[in-house]
């Protein structure tokens, strides 16, 4: 028998509030006049007339309009709707429903179109249940916005997007854009049970449209938000999310990610140069000067070049609303910044630099998240991604939200949002900021401000079981890839492997070192025989994980001033101090990090709206700091004592530690694989003339680095070409070399 409409349910379509309109909308088999016939139903806001099409032979069937705000009707014979069994594996193989809708809108324009409630889920039985055990690690082709094309054929009403969100206490979702002029009552989302994700083919809608998610929560609130699993979004301060197709790019690094899964990272050389792209330089005639991913790599790959880096660490580049937070305020976790353009953009920067030889890696953040209204926080009306205690959902530092690592689906997120970048954009390295906050419950908090774990201790244990997760993904799916921590304590084995008790990570920021070795520049040098012990500390600890020496913007902002600031004395010892400090880190074990700015020695505080005082390399003072970070880093790259054994007690050894009374330090590194080379670092203004200090074996030490160099700007005072040791025992060795140790100077010496 044939089953009207009753009014609760035109009402709920009118409204947009039916909770499931597929049980409503779309072919239903009833009993018309006792024959067995189909009622296709559908709902088109803003139309005059709408037919069902029968893909066999083309013939028309006029739809009954049902109510007069756009609700129509079609009895259609039970065989042209046979298709209702379809799975996905027949959608996907290119079978199509045997009918098609087509409507007449208010504009007179005529279009045909699939009936979405026709269309097969994209989720298979294994997606669902991976999504529900938190574990479906490729989710990024699953929920979103989906280009799909449901035939073999060019024809537009075969193509639209897939979306699908997850918002389990929602009442109703509806998918609102261009595509239905934000109008979305006719894009009433079918919801899964028991999995909360809300799903919708929408015809016609394609790569480009805006959109966003309309949900209603529990409470019977609307709210608008963007796609947390979006591809791309709008220029803020827009908020939209913006479909994109990312498999139209085609890439051309093969080389690159062979050569990066054969090699071991701790082995090779790793001279990172830290940006900012928005600041980094500026376009004239563009939006804020900034310019676009294409331009930025060819610059940016260039500079490296010249430079020696070996590669890039981009400042987060996932969509962030205020740029003022240089994106560590992430909303749009799965979208490149469309500040500089739109994804395949960002593919094309990431191409280039790796057909370059230049790595990339990216600034993560799955720390925290900020409270836009279109972001995460409270995202179907609930505390669905953070918690609901603000003791443990709430950084009093920041004020934003801290992620809920206990809940399967927020961890599957994550670990998804980073195998996404290495996946997608071929990344070679995801930087985790914050790493510090994640791993304690009082981070940041006084005693009542926070809840204990189970065990009435502060480590967040979900934090951490969530970090050893995405390490071992990380490093199964993307051989020679890297993550890299930014933790400040002392918590043991960050870049030891989880199945040794680690968190996994391949590299760890000494910030150690970086704290230690700025405070001691920061004394007079006179003074510096006080505070010796300040530099030779970090080498206790050196190799008890793999770590980075970063000097990164974090050490030149919020009125700490700019690196040559921070040194003392006048203008000809403020830069040669500098040149020591960078001399010293880049002879000292561990990879390099450095911020940009730095390496021309720029005197203001880096602001994200200026950029590197490029004007100052036409003074020689600042060309020769450049010049001497693009020297120690090619000094890193050709020479494989200083970047094989990096890690490993083996590549150093002291030589004098001890003289704190004239400020010196000499030491050796060392590898299996080439010569030793001896350095000397005098951290007074005083030169020292044959100053005697002792090698391991006899032979001619050729001075291949001096700091003092007048390349660099300094006095020229030297041992060049280099010294012979003789069997004059010193240092606990039966040989050595007399040399000068210029002021304010390291030499590096290489047996030859």
């Amino acid at each position: 028998m044939h089953t009207q409409l009753t009014l609760t349910e035109i009402s709920s379509l009118i409204n947009g509030t039916c909770a499931n309109p597929a049980e409503i909308l779309g072919p239903h088999p009833i009993d018309y006049q006792g024959t067995p016939a189909t009622a296709v139903r559908s709902f088109f806001p803003h139309s005059k007339a709408a037919w069902v099409v029968d893909l066999s032979d083309g013939s028309r069937r006029p739809m009954r309009k049902l109510h007069p705000e756009g609700i129509y009707e079609a009895i259609c014979p039970a065989e042209l709707t046979s298709h209702r069994g379809q799975t996905e594996a027949s959608a996907s193989s290119g079978q199509s429903p045997r009918y098609v809708l087509q409507v007449i809108q208010n504009s007179g324009e005529m279009v045909a179109m699939q009936d979405p409630y026709t269309v097969p889920s994209i989720l298979t039985d294994f997606d669902r249940y991976l999504i529900g055990e938190g574990k479906h690690y490729e989710l990024y082709n699953r929920l979103g916005a989906q280009v799909r094309s449901l035939g073999d054929g060019p024809e537009d009403n075969d193509r639209g997007v897939n979306f699908a969100v997850w918002a389990p206490n929602a009442r109703t979702v509806q998918v609102v854009g261009d595509f239905n002029g934000w109008d979305g009552r006719n894009s009433v989302m079918r919801v899964h049970p028991f999995l909360g994700v809300w799903e919708l083919f929408v015809p016609r809608a394609k790569p480009g449209d805006r959109y966003k998610y309309r949900l209603q929560t529990e409470h019977g609130e609307w709210v608008d938000k963007s796609d947390p699993l979006g591809f791309a979004a709008e220029l803020p301060p827009l908020t939209a999310s913006v479909v994109a197709d990312l498999s139209q790019y085609q890439w051309n690094d093969q080389e690159w990610l062979e050569k990066r899964a054969a090699h071991n990272p701790l082995q090779k050389p790793f001279n990172v140069y830290e940006v900012h792209l928005g600041s980094w330089q500026k376009g004239p005639g563009r939006v804020h000067g900034w310019l676009d991913y294409r331009d930025l790599a060819h610059r940016l790959a260039d500079y490296c070049h010249r430079m020696h880096f070996t590669h890039v660490e981009l400042m987060p580049i996932s969509e962030h609303p205020f740029t003022g937070s240089w994106g560590y305020q992430t909303v749009g976790y799965f979208a490149p910044t469309s500040r500089h353009g739109n994804p395949e953009d960002f593919m094309y920067f990431v191409d280039y630099m790796h057909q370059q030889g230049i790595g990339v890696l990216v600034d993560w953040v799955p720390a925290h998240f900020p409270k836009d209204a279109h972001g995460l926080r409270r995202f179907d009306g609930s505390p669905l991604y953070e918690h609901a205690d603000p003791r443990q959902g709430e950084h009093p530092d920041w004020g934003t939200m801290i992620f809920n690592y206990g809940r399967n689906e927020v961890r599957n997120f994550l670990v998804a949002n980073a195998l996404f970048w290495y996946d997608r954009y071929h990344i070679d390295g995801l930087r985790v900021d914050a790493v510090a906050s994640m791993l304690y419950l009082d981070y940041s908090r006084e005693a009542g401000q926070w809840i204990p774990n189970q065990h009435g201790g502060r480590e967040n244990l979900e934090a951490i079981e969530f970090l050893r997760e995405f390490n071992v993904a990380v490093h199964e799916k993307f051989p020679g890839a890297v993550t890299v921590a930014e933790e400040s304590t002392a918590w043991p084995g960050v870049s030891r492997p989880v199945d040794s008790g680690g968190l996994g990570f391949t590299f760890k920021w000494n910030m150690g070192w970086m704290n230690d070795s700025l405070r001691y520049m920061r004394n007079e040098p006179i003074h510096r025989q006080y505070h010796h012990d300040e530099l030779t500390f970090s080498l206790i600890y050196a190799f008890a994980e793999n770590f980075t020496l970063p000097l990164s913007h974090d050490e030149v902002v919020h009125g700490k001033g700019s690196l040559i600031a921070q040194m003392p004395g006048d203008l000809w010892q403020k830069f040669a101090n500098l040149r020591l400090l960078y001399s010293y880190m880049w002879t000292h074990p561990g990879k390099k990090l450095l911020f940009m700015g730095g390496e021309m020695a720029q005197w203001t505080e880096w602001h994200h709206d200026h950029g590197p005082q490029w004007e100052l390399l036409e003074f020689p003072s600042h060309r020769g700091i450049q010049n001497l970070v693009a020297d120690l880093n090619k000094l890193v790259v050709e020479n494989a004592a200083l970047h094989v054994e990096d890690h490993v007690g083996e590549g150093f050894e002291w030589v004098d530690c001890m003289n704190r009374q004239d400020s010196v330090l000499v030491y050796l590194r060392k590898s299996q694989q080439a010569a030793p080379l001896l350095v000397c670092c005098n951290f007074t203004p005083v030169p020292r003339v044959d100053y005697r200090v002792g090698v391991p074996t006899r032979g001619y030490w050729e001075e291949i680095f001096n700091s003092d160099s007048a390349t660099y700007g300094g006095s020229n005072l030297g041992n060049y070409p280099g010294c012979n040791a003789t069997g004059v025992a010193h240092h606990g060795r039966p040989d050595s070399v007399l040399v000068t140790l210029p002021p304010l100077g390291v030499t590096v010496f290489r047996l030859q």
